[in-house]
């Protein structure tokens, strides 16, 4: 049984959006454990190395039009759980010192709308070095209001007019999430989608996410003739929609829209924008479009009308490049809103390398049929999607124990090949505060493959994050490589730890027996 909200809304305006606010505001970093948001498709490695390369292409054409005094400020909206930001700012470093060219300084600001994520980015041991640095900075920005940053590192405010250089900005899962306008076209006329709300009568008080999981949206038409005015602001494109569409519910991002125009006015050379979502940059597929579903995840989210953002832009001149295939889960593009943008070719060509020729939306696709077929893979496809994945962590878990399995038979090679593949995983890994035991799994894995050294390294690692509830398996393991490294007293402590955990362990017995001797 439901109860009916009476009230009808503006879609932009409905308590939905306040819902939305708040759980994030309330959640914090826990919005994302175990995937409750979801946060893998736009932040894995494989992406950040793409948006990198992007990156790095553009600090070259501004370094080639002679701009390479004043900084690059990179702003990520809605930077979540940080883990885009970790590997972007890794990767864009390596490229930089790995070039050995003259670019201009960037320094990268994450931002969001919750205190509770800035300051656990604060606090993350994965970060500090970016922002001892100088590369790294936070700022609270709120999409909807806000018309500067505050850097709480720097502690300084960047406003209107003040950037010399244009602002890049990143926007992936965002500008779904975001308040936005509903409208219905048909026979060359547009209505507004008023909405009213339908919760279960027992919704009070519980919990934002329980209660936008229940929410039952219906929509009523009311006819709109503000939008078809020559003084409304986006009459352009929506006369397109009236002359193009039929039969369509289209949202319509003014949120979106206004957030890209007030942050361009921070800089004196407009901006650069990166973006990841579920949206649709084709006016044909707007066509016949249905009601919007609230696609709930914790939060919940919308489709991203990109044809918008990219038909408004283009209008003022900007190149806009976005995925010229299909694509089945993410749709990453690029809006160069600067003066000249064909002059930007660095930037264009990392696009079309990295994104448009194998991008983000085909690894991931590949990613969720290997997902189903690990048991079935050999070790070297294995490896092979591994370093496709940029040695990516969640690969690593999900591969361990079919590695494993595959090491009777592994050449010297490839076992060097994991090897190394460890070490490159580890130093690019974003810890998060749920974190799978990486380094148990590493340690095994190096174990069974006789490299005593590492896994004695990635052992204690692991033995260090659970004191509290040391493994018999570890402390025999860590036990083992001591003694085949020459360390017999370190053996003999580790073995006695292990006896204690499970006294009849019998190689454990076996391994004092011989020490003792």
């Amino acid at each position: 049984m439901t109860r009916n909200e009476q009230q009808r809304y503006r879609f932009s305006e409905a308590p939905i959006w306040e819902l939305q606010r708040t759980y994030f505001e309330e959640q914090g970093m826990k919005a994302w454990e175990n995937d409750q948001v979801p946060q893998y498709i736009t932040s894995n490695p494989m992406i950040a190395t793409a948006y990198a390369e992007m990156i790095f292409g553009f600090l070259q054409d501004r370094a080639g039009l002679g701009h390479t005094s004043e900084p690059v400020t990179i702003l990520e909206l809605g930077a979540g759980a940080g883990r885009l930001a970790f590997h972007v700012l890794q990767k864009l470093v390596e490229l930089r010192d790995y070039a050995g060219i003259s670019l201009p300084p960037f320094r990268y600001v994450m931002s969001d709308l919750a205190f509770k994520n800035i300051t656990s980015w604060q606090q993350n041991p994965g970060l500090h070095p970016f922002v001892e640095q100088g590369l790294l900075d936070f700022a609270r920005f709120d999409a909807v209001h806000d018309t500067e940053l505050k850097l709480t590192e720097a502690n300084i405010s960047v406003r209107s007019g003040e950037l010399q250089q244009p602002l890049l900005i990143i926007a992936n899962y965002f500008f779904d999430s975001i308040p936005q306008e509903l409208v219905y076209i048909d026979e060359g006329k547009i209505y507004e989608c008023e909405v009213s709300l339908h919760f279960p009568n027992d919704t009070e008080g519980v919990e934002p996410e329980n209660r936008l999981e229940t929410v039952i949206p219906e929509y009523h038409y009311v006819r709109a003739t503000a939008y078809e005015e020559e003084t409304y602001p986006y009459h352009d494109l929506m006369a397109l929609y009236q002359e193009k569409l039929e039969d369509a519910h289209i949202l319509f991002p003014v949120v979106g829209l206004t957030c890209l125009e007030r942050l361009s006015g921070l800089s004196q050379s407009g901006f650069l924008l990166l973006t990841a979502d579920k949206g649709d940059h084709r006016l044909a597929n707007w066509e016949f479009a249905e009601p919007p579903q609230l696609i709930h995840h914790g939060s919940f989210s919308l489709t991203a009308n990109y044809h918008a953002l990219q038909f408004v832009f283009e209008q003022k001149g900007a190149l806009s490049l976005f995925t010229t295939h299909h694509y089945k889960d993410l749709n990453v593009g690029s809006i160069l809103m600067l003066q000249s943008p064909m002059h930007y070719a660095n930037t264009r060509l990392a696009y079309r390398r990295f994104i448009d020729r194998f991008g983000p939306d085909d690894f991931f696709s590949m990613k969720e049929w290997i997902d189903q077929h690990f048991d079935s893979m050999g070790l070297q496809q294995i490896l092979a999607f591994w370093r496709l994945g940029r040695y990516d962590a969640e690969l690593f878990i999900q591969s361990a124990e079919r590695i494993s399995d595959l090491l009777q038979d592994a050449s010297d090679e490839e076992m060097l090949d994991i090897q190394s593949g460890i070490h490159l995983m580890w130093n690019g890994h974003y810890a998060m505060e749920q974190s799978y035991d990486l380094a148990l799994d590493c340690g095994l894995l190096l174990f069974e493959m006789d490299r005593f050294e590492d896994a004695r390294l990635f052992l204690e690692r692991s033995l260090s994050a659970n004191e509290e509830e040391p493994l018999s398996t570890v402390l025999f393991s860590l036990a083992i490589c001591n003694y085949e490294l020459g360390a017999e007293a370190a053996a003999l402590e580790y073995t006695h730890k292990a006896l204690v955990l499970e006294p009849g362990h019998e190689e454990a017995l076996e391994l004092l027996a011989a020490l003792n001797e």
